[in-house]
């Protein structure tokens, strides 16, 4: 669904498995091209020892990089599915505080990912995140693997 950059941050403010857990959509870019988003400390997502819960971490993390290029690509018409292939993360330090990230497409990435989606069809490539707390720190990396598939591909060199 193609979606204004102000609906898809209320859609996603709202979302129960985000908001639930503390996740928050501060802003979107226009034209789709990068997110800010905010982890809230609260006692929904403390583990143990006082600190953010990983899995809160991985959540916040997942979905941001295919739902922007899904909206970015549909709107060029485009006729896609998306989703995250793998991830991998490294908890560098405790989330003792609020944690805030902030990812962006380039127009490089732009390019690069419909030249692939043009010629071969499917897209698939690892971006970064990386997550600071309050002071500035990264407490935690993330590398995201997004598959993307143009459903209106066809292989013409058969």
């Amino acid at each position: 669904m193609v979606v204004s950059e102000v609906m898809l941050k209320w859609a996603m403010r709202l979302y129960p498995p985000l908001f639930l857990q503390r996740i928050w959509v501060v802003n979107i870019d226009k034209g789709f091209k990068g997110v800010h988003v905010k982890i809230k400390k609260s006692f929904l997502n403390k583990n143990y020892n006082n600190s953010i819960f990983g899995g809160t971490i991985f959540s916040a993390a997942d979905p941001f990089y295919p739902v922007l290029f899904h909206q970015l690509l549909s709107r060029k018409g485009y006729k896609l599915k998306v989703w995250s292939k793998s991830s991998s993360i490294h908890y560098l330090k405790p989330g003792s505080s609020d944690l805030y990230f902030k990812i962006s497409l380039t127009d490089d990435e732009i390019d690069n990912a419909e030249l692939i989606l043009n010629t071969t069809g499917k897209y698939m490539a690892h971006h970064p995140i990386d997550i600071y707390n309050k002071d500035g720190e990264i407490c935690v990396s993330v590398m995201n693997e997004v598959y993307l598939r143009n459903l209106n591909f066809t292989d013409t060199s058969l």
